[in-house]
């Protein structure tokens, strides 16, 4: 009823979009459809929490959501319907620079029949209103989308708080001699100064690899194709890229106005109007490697140029940057697609064709490295519900069936064998064997679930590297079950135990970095941030504890549930999600450009 009810609001949406921030018709009205489709879709995959073999799922209390004002509907509708459809009250505060377009949305949830007392709108024009909110002891975890540095405050104000942020991003298309040059100054433009440049997936650096720094025709049809566009507000039918959120000041305003040494414009951008909000969009050349334009985050219109002698130069250029939003490559080459897939360090991945604009299940949205905070589930993806909540064991849960396992898994098992008791051993054998399931028909394969034929649009899990602390008092049996879905995912282990482990496990483990300690050894190491990795599987211990040894930093995602018998649970701390969106046609005609490389 909340889809049905926000696609009847489509029209009041629009209008209030277009009204407090300045997004054109064209733009709000797929925002709309996201809305929607956030609530369809998370209604069916609310009811796959209660079909997890292995484990039981309790949802916490209380949610709060805290969204940007570039996405003023759809990024705050998916975060509360993810929120609601995991069984959550929810307190939603917009933005302040797109509080009526919120209030606009929530109201149709309302409309839908979503209880006041379980959905709670709120203004805050105080700071420390909005500081006691997110840090008040009752509120169970805080969905962000919003800068990194926000993340960062939230996590200052309170170490132990779940987060689930998407952040910033810094985000590349490559393009390549082999490419289509019309359709990649196309599709560069459009996702550098769609939405004026004010989303997180925007493309604000474009690298040209080999000859394509000098080839005329592409760098014609950009410089055409940016300086082309109607630049106005939304009022005014005709526009295609609309006013930025407030005038322009700080990083943004130095981005459009001052260039770095050796950096020349293209296509200078203008100021259109004496509130500074209204500019032309701007793409500068000979942007550096290192320099600020490469690794700063800029939410407006304006695109730099990179130039790479090879296309793993170009990789390097995009991993040397902080975040791992959206990554883009235009070839036709399939060995410069495959190079692209195995080297780039993004969660959506997008293949001659735009890198903004993701759809529900199509390309669920969410990034790596400082794009994501917590788990890193996507939004509109197949785990995002799964980490809004606490999973504990299910012991009445039917037996798996039986399975040839993976001689690596099989391999750990047998050498922990000799030090588990009966009930141990059927522990960790029946979480093998439910592991198996899942990886055979989910985490183990490339799949596209939407299947729309003139675009591939795959999603994959890659292995992650993980700490695994087994604290104090932890049961030996849950190590092994860890430790045994860790082998399945291909992840690199780095182990912190408690005691030494027995002969025949150690000898298994020859391959990952040990290290015997206390408890108050583990967390000082913690603390003064020596660990590994990025993700921590706590085995035991205490979650609180480590979050403030390490000041709740956010670089950390910390998996601190018990441990249970659940494929569906025990395998995500050691995956990588990457959504990756493939154009399967030319001028209409099949493509086969990729099958043959994923």
């Amino acid at each position: 009823r909340a889809g049905q009810e926000l696609a009847a609001s489509r029209g009041d949406l629009i209008e209030t979009m277009a009204s407090e921030t300045g997004k054109t018709i064209a733009e709000g009205d797929p925002e709309v459809s996201e809305a929607t489709d956030f609530a369809h879709y998370y209604a069916e995959q609310a009811l796959l929490l209660e079909q997890v073999d292995g484990a039981t799922f309790t949802p916490f209390a209380l949610t709060v959501v805290t969204p940007p004002w570039n996405f003023p509907v759809a990024i705050p509708a998916g975060s509360v319907l993810a929120a609601l459809a995991a069984g959550s009250a929810v307190i939603i505060k917009p933005a302040s620079l797109s509080k009526r377009s919120g209030a606009v949305m929530v109201e149709a949830l309302w409309r839908a029949g979503v209880p006041k007392d379980v959905l709670t709108l709120v203004q805050l024009g105080d700071h420390k209103l909005g500081q006691q909110l997110v840090s008040h002891p009752l509120v169970d975890q805080v969905i962000l989308t919003g800068g990194y540095e926000t993340a960062e405050m939230f996590r200052s104000w309170r170490p132990d708080l779940r987060l689930h942020a998407e952040t910033s991003g810094k985000n590349t298309i490559i393009v390549t001699p082999s490419a289509d040059f019309d359709l990649a100054a196309a599709d560069v433009v459009k996702s550098a100064f769609g939405h004026a440049g004010q989303k997180c997936s925007a493309a604000s650096i474009v690298i040209l690899v080999g000859s394509v720094a000098h080839s005329q025709r592409f760098l014609g049809q950009l410089v055409d194709s940016t300086t082309s566009l109607r630049v106005g507000y939304p009022q005014d039918a005709i526009t295609q890229m609309g006013p930025i959120i407030e005038p322009a000041n700080g990083k943004l305003l130095r981005a459009l106005t001052t260039l770095s040494d050796g950096e020349k414009w293209l296509v200078e951008p203008k100021k259109l109007d004496d509130k500074g909000q209204l500019w032309s969009p701007g793409i500068r050349s000979n942007v550096q490697p290192g320099s600020e334009f490469h690794l700063t985050e800029y939410f407006g219109p304006v695109l730099g140029i990179m130039h790479a002698k090879t296309l793993a130069e170009a990789i390097d250029f995009q991993r040397a940057i902080d975040y791992g939003l959206t990554s883009g490559l235009h070839s036709l080459d399939p060995a410069e697609l495959a190079q692209w897939l195995d080297g780039v360090e993004a969660g959506n991945l997008y293949v001659n064709r735009g890198i903004t604009g993701a759809i529900v299940q199509r390309q669920p949205f969410g990034g790596w490295k400082r794009s994501s905070v917590g788990a890193g589930t996507k939004a509109g993806g197949p785990n995002y519900l799964f980490g809004l909540g606490q999973w504990t064991p299910d012991d009445a849960a039917a037996a798996p069936e039986e399975r040839r396992l993976d001689p690596s898994v099989g391999s750990l098992l047998s050498a922990a064998k000799p030090d588990l008791n009966e009930e141990q051993w059927n522990f960790v054998h029946t979480s093998a064997l439910r592991d198996a399931e899942i990886w055979a028909i989910e985490f183990g394969i490339v799949r596209d679930p939407s299947g729309v034929g003139v675009e591939r649009n795959l999603f994959r899990y890659l292995p992650m590297p993980v700490t695994v602390r087994h604290s104090p008092g932890a049961p030996f049996a849950e190590l092994v079950r860890v430790l045994a879905a860790a082998k399945l995912a291909g992840s690199r282990v780095h182990l912190s135990s408690a005691a030494p482990l027995p002969a025949g496990l150690s000898s298994e483990l020859q391959s990952v970095d040990v290290t015997v300690e206390t408890e108050a050894e583990w967390l000082a190491r913690a603390g003064r941030g020596e660990l590994a990795t990025s993700r921590i599987r706590l085995i035991g211990g205490d979650r609180t504890a480590f979050a403030e040894a390490t000041s709740g930093n956010v670089d950390l995602a910390v998996y601190a549930s018990p441990v249970t018998t659940a494929g569906r649970v025990e395998l995500l701390p050691f995956l990588h999600e990457q959504a990756i969106s493939i154009t399967a046609h030319r001028f209409g005609n099949p493509d086969e450009l990729s099958a043959g490389v994923i």
